[in-house]
Order: C-alpha cells, then sequence, then structure tokens
C-alpha cells in the first residue's frame, strides 16, 4: 500500500466510523479497529497478526506497508494508531512525536541479493566489499576483491549495478548501519539513516521496488527484507561476519546476533548489526522492528492487548516468514514498554 492509498483508507475509516479523521482519535475507528503503517520488511508478519488477531478478539488491524520513514512521519502526526520502523527512532524524531515509545517486536534480517548471469548463487561478500561496491569503488563484477572471496569462481566482466531504496527505509538503516561498522569511508560518507546519499546506483520504492529492479537487470545488487529475497526466490549473497564466516541468513543465524546483546536499553533501542567474533554463527546485518506508539492514546486499551499478542502468541508466525522469535528479555522490556501506554 503506497502513501495515497494509506489517506484514502484513513479517510474511509474516518467517514464510516464517524470520527471525521480528527488527529485526536489517532486515526482509528472504534474501539474494535486499530491503524498502523511503516516497514515493508514486518508487513509479511503483520498480516499474520492480522488474521489471527481478528479470529481471536474481534479486533480489525488494518497495516499499511509505506515504509519505515513514513511510518514514523504517521505516527508522529497522530494520523495511525501505530508506527512500525526497522530502525528506532533517533532523538529528534523521538522529539517530534511528542511521547511516544517503541517496543521491539520481531527479529528478522535485511539480505544482499544480486542478479548477474552466469553467477551462482549465494556468492560471498565481505561488509568492506559491499561498501566500496555502494561507493561506486568497485565497477565490474570480475573486480579482484570480489574473485578472492570466491575462489574457483567464474565472474564476468559485468557492469556492477547497485540499487538502493529511494524512500525512507528501515531496510536502509540496517544496511547502512552494517557498513558503517565495517568501512570508515562509509561511516564518514554517506553514514547512517532510513535514507542517506547514496553516491551511485538507482533508487526502488519498498522491498517491491528493489526486488523489482534487482530481478529485471542483469549486474543488479541491492538489499531487501529476508522474507521479499525467499519469497521472490532472489539469488541472495553470504555477507562475512566478524568471525570471518559466511552464514546463510536465517532463523538460527539471526537468534545468533539477536544473543550477542544482553543487555536492553531504557528505550529499546538495539542494534545487532556487525556482531562480535565471539558469536560465529550470526548473521551480520540482522535487525529488531519496532512498533512506534504514544504513551497517551485514545486507542491504549485496544492498542496494549494487540502489542502484548504481537510480542508473545503472535510469534509463533514469525519462523515460516524467516522471522526469529524475540529473546525473553526482548520480551520482558518490551511488557513495561506497553505497560507504560495509557
Amino acid at each position: 500500500m503506497n502513501l495515497r492509498g494509506l489517506t484514502a483508507l484513513l479517510a474511509a475509516v474516518a467517514l464510516l466510523s464517524g470520527c471525521g479523521g480528527s488527529k485526536s482519535t489517532s486515526g482509528g475507528g472504534g474501539s474494535g479497529t486499530l491503524i498502523g503503517a511503516g516497514s515493508t520488511l514486518v508487513a509479511p508478519l503483520v498480516a499474520k497478526w492480522s488474521n489471527d488477531y481478528a479470529q481471536r478478539n474481534g479486533v480489525t488491524v488494518t497495516y499499511g506497508a509505506i515504509g519505515s520513514g513514513a511510518g514514523i512521519s504517521q505516527i508522529t502526526a497522530r494520523t495511525v494508531d501505530f508506527g512500525a520502523s526497522d530502525a528506532p527512532l533517533t532523538p529528534d524524531q523521538a522529539s517530534s512525536c511528542d511521547g511516544c515509545v517503541q517496543v521491539p517486536w520481531a527479529l528478522a534480517a535485511t539480505l544482499v541479493s544480486y542478479h548477474v548471469d552466469g553467477v551462482p548463487t549465494k556468492l560471498k561478500l565481505s561488509g568492506p566489499v559491499l561498501a566500496r561496491i555502494f561507493l561506486g569503488k568497485i565497477k565490474h563484477w570480475n573486480d579482484p576483491a570480489i574473485a578472492q572471496l570466491n575462489p574457483g569462481v567464474k565472474l564476468p566482466d559485468t557492469t556492477v549495478k547497485p540499487v538502493f531504496r529511494s524512500d525512507g527505509s528501515g531496510d536502509t538503516y540496517a544496511f547502512t548501519d552494517f557498513l558503517a561498522k565495517v568501512s570508515p569511508e562509509w561511516k564518514a560518507g554517506p553514514g547512517v539513516s532510513t535514507q542517506v546519499a547514496f553516491p551511485t546506483g538507482v533508487g526502488g520504492k519498498g522491498n517491491d521496488g528493489v526486488a523489482a529492479a534487482v530481478s529485471t537487470s542483469n549486474g543488479t545488487i541491492g538489499y531487501l527484507a529476508i522474507s521479499y529475497v525467499f519469497s521472490n526466490h532472489l539469488d541472495y549473497a553470504l555477507v562475512q561476519n566478524a568471525a570471518g564466516k559466511f552464514l546463510v541468513p536465517g532463523v538460527p543465524s539471526i537468534s545468533a546476533a539477536a544473543k550477542s546483546v544482553t543487555t536492553i536499553p531504557p528505550d529499546n533501542a538495539v542494534s545487532i548489526t556487525n556482531p562480535p567474533a565471539s558469536a560465529p554463527g550470526a548473521y551480520p546485518i540482522s535487525t529488531y522492528t519496532y512498533a512506534i506508539v504514544p504513551k497517551s492514546s485514545p486507542k491504549a486499551s485496544t492498542l496494549r492487548p494487540f502489542l502484548t499478542y504481537a510480542i508473545t502468541d503472535g510469534q509463533k508466525f514469525g519462523e515460516p516468514l524467516q522471522f526469529a522469535p524475540l529473546p525473553s528479555q526482548v520480551v520482558d522490556a518490551g511488557r513495561k514498554t506497553i505497560a507504560e501506554i495509557k
């Protein structure tokens, strides 16, 4: 769902409920409805939650997958009941959101997908090589830096065509957070954000846009939510972690990345990209995704049980979609934060 579609949906719900779409209603209709928007990464899981939760509790949860950046904007404007972002709020965003809290409610990964004729799947790439690719320093697929990581693989002289998210994206945050940790040049240049100035390549809107660009053009490489890569049967790389291992991305390696962090900060913002070498089984571009909710909401009595469901019973839907279960300390932190919503 794009932003225009979400706006139309909000207007329709407001009309049907007689609430007029005013800001004070947080975008919802009656007490049995919730409207959210944001992360495309978590959208497949939210869809499962919505169906199951409606059957269990008679509450309709409508979600617009419009990107993490837009989701933060929507909850800041109080045009939805909750936002969703794979990037935690920056200090400025937290201030603008005026009393919002963030609840880690899903655990997934951002993958590096590519389409190069003649090159097998699961090509090995490292963080520094990826940084040089997206900085425009590596221009051909048979570059010595790529060849060194893939001995015995015949690499063509095909031009490298980076693809990035053109909209504000949590996948961009996770990807650039990883690159900044492994490449001083990237950290000092494009940096870390949901939307950065990529020095080369073409943009695609949403995971669907990046997936379409990667799948239809030879020589492309982009970053995508794991569920989109798997559901579209796209080739993906094995990204080297700090222990020098090339892990297959999936629930076990995502869980290993999450276990490398044992302390949850008060704002629940947890970065699990580039885990230390002491976590040899960790996939290095793993990420939490967050529900962002005002502490003061007219929908508090509906939000609290739904969010509690998402971090507990709702986790059972994650594994088939490549979402790892939340660690117990993250669930405990989430419960405490949810209790603050009044």
